[in-house]
């Protein structure tokens, strides 16, 4: 993988989106980017834990979770998971758990904050549709480009150097 430098993309690209800056960076793999995949579900992680157990060919999970800050729809068994099936990352606009673990795991993983009862499992949610999450439009086959300075979304693949 190339080395993602989000200021760097914004610069050569200025036509991307930037995600607002409410994103923690929870996960060992502190850079990331890959095709973009998406799961809308609220306090439910059954969906998320369906999705994962799929191959991720490389791509990066955008989980829209409400924004909620009440439980968490991802902790260390679930990004295990998805570490095997080959995702790079998933970005929460929700909560995460165990995060000394994901810490210590090469797997991308930025949410908006870190609680330590998990979601319900009922199985509700939407996946691959399009949504709109911390200010910007996301949808299934964009790219998403993550680090330290925030996340940026690009239409298609980028060239980096």
């Amino acid at each position: 993988m190339s080395h993602i430098i989000t200021p760097d993309i914004c610069d050569a690209h200025p036509d991307v989106q930037v995600l607002e800056p409410v994103f923690l960076n929870l996960g060992g793999r502190e850079a990331f980017c890959g095709p973009l995949r998406t799961l809308a579900c609220f306090e439910d992680n059954a969906l998320l834990m369906q999705m994962l157990a799929e191959p991720g060919d490389g791509a990066v999970l955008m989980v829209d979770g409400g924004g909620s800050q009440r439980c968490a729809l991802l902790g260390d068994r679930l990004a295990e998971l998805a570490l095997e099936n080959g995702w790079v990352g998933v970005v929460i606009y929700g909560c995460v758990r165990d995060v000394d673990v994901l810490a210590e795991m090469e797997f991308g993983v930025q949410a908006l904050g870190v609680h330590p009862r998990r979601g319900s499992a009922n199985g509700s949610g939407q996946r691959d549709q399009p949504m709109h999450v911390a200010g910007a439009h996301l949808a299934p086959g964009q790219w998403l480009y993550a680090d330290n300075n925030g996340i940026v979304i690009a239409e298609t693949r980028l060239p980096l150097e």
